[in-house]
C-alpha cells in the first residue's frame, strides 16, 4: 500500500504546535484535488512559541529530508506522510521533525 500524499490542504505543525504553510508551484499533480507538494517546495513555519531560556527561539521553516523515491510531480520528487520534515530556526538549528495530521489519497496528474 502506498503512503498518503502531503498537499497543500495537508495539515502539519512544527512538534511545538506552530503552523507549516506550504507553498508549491506544482500546477499539474493533484491527490485529492488539492495540489501535491514536492521535496523542493517552500514551506514557511507560523505561530511556533518555542524559547530557549526566556529567548524565542521559534521554527520559522522546514526542510525536507525525505520524500517519495518513486513518484515525482512536475519533475520533483513528491512528499507523503512517510517524508521527514526538519523545522528549523532562524539560525538553521534543527529544533524537531513536521507533525503531519492529514494528508490526501488519490494521485493523479493533468
Amino acid at each position: 500500500m502506498s503512503a498518503n500524499f502531503l498537499t497543500m490542504q495537508s495539515t502539519m505543525s512544527c512538534p511545538h504546535g506552530g503552523n507549516v504553510i506550504p507553498t508549491t508551484s506544482n500546477s499539474r499533480v493533484k491527490a485529492d484535488g488539492a495540489f501535491v507538494l514536492r521535496s523542493n517546495d517552500m514551506c514557511t513555519i507560523a505561530g511556533c512559541p518555542y524559547t530557549i531560556g526566556t529567548t524565542p527561539h521559534p521554527c520559522v521553516r522546514v526542510q525536507w529530508d525525505v520524500h517519495c523515491e518513486r513518484h515525482n510531480s512536475d519533475h520533483n520528487l513528491s512528499l507523503n506522510e512517510e517524508s521527514v520534515g526538519l523545522c528549523l530556526a532562524a539560525d538553521g538549528a534543527t529544533q524537531g521533525t513536521v507533525v503531519i495530521q492529514s494528508t490526501q489519497r488519490k494521485g493523479k496528474g493533468s
